[in-house]
């Protein structure tokens, strides 16, 4: 960590202060779903993704340009392959994400905190708490009445899809606990890597999907690009830097908590800015996603020594454990 962000947590005046920046990345995460829905189309998702992750990798690259060098052939191999991941988690949720409301795709995706634990549990073959396994089945119950709009329907395409980045997310939390290589990564240079190969992925995919990605650039008008340089800027840049921070000022738990109002903010967002419109069984679907998240993050399994990982396996409390949201 940069020494002039370690410095930061020196001379707080108070707990709540230290806490601002933690909430400030759970609310803009939470609008980011909404920002996507302005910049992006079904077939303008991947351009999009090139623009976003494009504008911000100059700037980490400077700052992580020092620990980029003293990676080893195995830091670079392990943070590629998470990075190729990492691609299919944006790719899932940003797809998802223009395919419903910003609403059901914020709560959808915080299934990710049930998902994580979960497959911690299934892979040290250990049993999850009962109160746990109560959580995630009435999260079950929640996004079916979310996603079904009260009825007995199947999900839509956009819920499926973010419904299937919750997935992935937690597999990408497990395996970057499990993968040796990047173990004692430095974290700033571990992200560039991600995020370089994930944008790799992406600009390879849009030589045929979509228009190009500088085609799309210029169609933008002046709201697009802010709420382009949102996403770059606020809920990639700004959250990382934030994040790291945070669990060396605060405790990793307080981090995970303030995270964890991510939905809320969402839903907040979805429904006073874009105008989503939720039904009385939606909204108890919604409510319940909100409830079984945060009793499954309180209740989850403790930390554990992980079979070929580090011990404490996914550390879904940590700063960097799991990707920005779209």
């Amino acid at each position: 960590m940069p020494a002039s962000m370690s410095g930061l947590s020196e001379g707080s005046p108070s707990p709540a202060l230290r806490d601002l920046p933690v909430l400030l990345v759970a609310v803009v995460w939470g609008s980011s779903f909404l920002a996507v829905q302005r910049v992006a189309e079904p077939g303008t998702v991947v351009a999009m993704l090139v623009l976003r992750f494009g504008l911000v990798l100059p700037l980490l690259g400077v700052l992580a340009w020092r620990a980029l060098r003293r990676l080893s052939r195995a830091e670079w191999l392990g943070g590629a392959a998470l990075g190729l991941v990492l691609s299919g988690i944006f790719l899932l949720e940003t797809y998802g994400a223009v395919h419903t409301s910003a609403t059901n795709a914020g709560l959808i995706i915080s299934l990710a905190m049930v998902l994580t634990p979960l497959g911690e549990s299934a892979l040290g073959r250990t049993a999850p708490p009962k109160a746990f396994l109560a959580a995630a089945g009435l999260a079950v119950l929640g996004v079916a009445l979310l996603t079904g709009d009260g009825g007995l329907r199947p999900p839509t395409l956009g819920d499926a899809l973010v419904l299937g980045a919750a997935f992935v997310r937690s597999a990408f939390v497990l395996a970057t606990a499990r993968t040796r290589a990047v173990r004692d990564t430095d974290m700033l240079a571990l992200t560039w890597v991600q995020l370089a190969v994930a944008t790799a992925v992406f600009a390879v995919v849009a030589l045929s999907v979509g228009p190009a990605p500088w085609t799309v650039a210029r169609s933008y008008g002046a709201g697009q690009w802010a709420w382009l340089l949102h996403l770059s800027l606020l809920c990639t840049l700004f959250a990382f830097f934030v994040q790291v921070w945070a669990v060396r000022a605060t405790s990793p738990s307080r981090v995970s908590l303030l995270l964890g109002t991510e939905p809320l903010w969402a839903a907040v967002f979805g429904i006073a800015v874009a105008g989503n419109r939720m039904g009385p069984l939606t909204l108890l679907g919604g409510a319940l996603v909100l409830v079984a998240t945060e009793w499954g993050r309180r209740t989850a399994p403790g930390p554990g020594p992980a079979k070929g990982g580090s011990p404490g396996g996914a550390d879904t409390e940590g700063a960097s454990a799991e990707p920005a949201p779209v």
